[in-house]
């Protein structure tokens, strides 16, 4: 057992409640489950103000895909009208999918250099891809401006904004990260609002600029904002570190971040565009997307509270089990019935959040913290083909069956019900069978 806690940094320690093979020589063991020391700030002004540079950082990139609907009912009544839905997602998933798919290069440059070398690049990107959006007519060009550009730019802000707060945060990492993943509630809301209402009246494009206009301020406090806790490490390994897989807990986690990355963006993309579908007219869908980013703000915070206090994966369990039940129950049986429309879209709003604040606090558990950046950009990589796939496959469904959107919504709480079976497998292997805090 000495020789295994030596290969670890003073950041962290093995749980000694996990009996681990012997040891020879230098080569670390297969599995190990990583509990980190009490030795975090766990607060204090400066590790705060990393969490209000992590909040500015999200702002933008996680607004565009809490935005998603918005953007995939606009393009589908106006430049793309009358281009299939399936089409128009490719240039939704694209974005989503580049967003945490780069963080598998993105995680080691975070490890190895100081943030600031990621945010102001990136922030750049994503406004630059914001002003080329406003300009695009074709689907070529909103494909290349938002799915490509605004993706490349996205990626070198979410990793780093995640990483950089479980630098500062140990017991209250989750409470700490959702926090600042209420921004792309926030950020959700206020984009909606800016298409829904100024784009009638000023125009698309000029909708756009006020957002990339916003954008830039925010990036501009989260490049001066957010910092590491631990020094940067040149040397440190530049690449994918596939290796990271040999370790059965740290895989099994990333097969539930997954399945629960496929699932979520579904409602995500497809609830305006169902109003529409049951008669709603196009300012009253976009107002769903209002009401399910209103719902993902405690949604993200009030799920990291609990999560300290229970554990990250007993929580994902829940949360991931009570989507699938909103999606199968009230979503399948919702109709044209605006009540039910409407309260499938707040309840889910709520319970999808932790999707996003906690599955991060998930990977966190089961890896070294100076690892943390590598370890987060390696799991979304693979978690990122579910947004990918996720999304067009949906929109394939559409009309495949008499209920126009039926199989959508089955398809959507099935990859919620896989997501809740990896996340019971994974808290089990990572954390034990036993019922108790992870």
């Amino acid at each position: 057992m000495t020789n295994a806690a030596t290969q670890f940094s003073s950041d962290s320690r093995i749980d000694p409640s996990i009996e681990l093979p012997p040891v020879e020589g230098n080569v670390p063991p297969p599995t190990t489950t990583v509990i980190d020391h009490d030795d975090y700030p766990e607060g204090g002004l400066q590790a705060w103000v990393v969490v209000l540079g992590a909040w500015c950082a999200m702002v933008p990139p996680m607004g565009l895909i809490n935005s998603m609907n918005i953007f995939q009912a606009w393009f589908s009544e106006n430049q793309l009208k009358g281009m299939p839905e399936s089409n128009i997602g490719w240039i939704i998933s694209t974005y989503a999918f580049l967003v945490t798919a780069l963080g598998a290069q993105v995680g080691p440059i975070f490890d190895a250099y100081d943030t600031w070398k990621l945010v102001v690049p990136g922030s750049i990107g994503l406004v630059l891809s914001m002003v080329f959006l406003s300009l695009s007519t074709e689907f070529y060009q909103i494909f290349l401006s938002f799915g490509i550009c605004g993706g490349l730019g996205a990626s070198l802000l979410f990793n780093p904004a995640v990483s950089a707060i479980g630098h500062w945060f140990c017991k209250r990492r989750a409470f700490a990260t959702g926090i600042a993943c209420t921004a792309g509630g926030i950020s959700g809301i206020a984009f909606s609002l800016i298409i829904q209402y100024l784009a009638p009246r000023i125009g698309f494009p000029w909708a756009m600029r006020i957002i990339a206009l916003i954008s830039a301020a925010l990036l501009g406090v989260a490049s001066l904002t957010l910092r590491k806790r631990l020094p940067a490490e040149p040397r440190a390994r530049l690449l994918m570190d596939f290796s990271l897989f040999r370790q059965k807990d740290f895989a099994v986690t990333v097969c539930a971040v997954f399945f629960v990355e496929f699932a979520v963006f579904i409602p995500y993309a497809f609830i305006s565009s169902y109003a529409l579908y049951q008669g709603w007219s196009l300012q009253d869908s976009f107002l769903l997307n209002t009401v399910l980013n209103a719902g993902a703000i405690p949604g993200r915070m009030l799920p990291g509270y609990v999560a300290d206090r229970i554990g990250a994966f007993n929580t994902m369990c829940v949360t991931s089990m009570a989507c699938a039940v909103l999606v199968l129950g009230m979503w399948q049986t919702a109709g044209d019935s605006r009540a039910a429309i409407m309260a499938f879209t707040a309840l889910f709003g709520f319970w999808s959040g932790a999707a996003i604040s906690l599955a991060p606090v998930c990977i966190s558990r089961v890896c070294k913290i100076e690892d943390y950046g590598k370890a987060n950009g390696m799991a979304y990589f693979i978690a990122s083909f579910g947004a990918l796939i996720g999304i067009p496959i949906a929109g394939a469904l559409l009309g495949a069956g008499h209920d126009h959107y039926q199989n959508l919504i089955i398809f959507g709480g099935s990859a919620y019900l896989l997501a809740f079976v990896w996340f019971v497998i994974a808290r089990g292997v990572a954390g034990g069978w036993s019922f108790g805090w992870f």
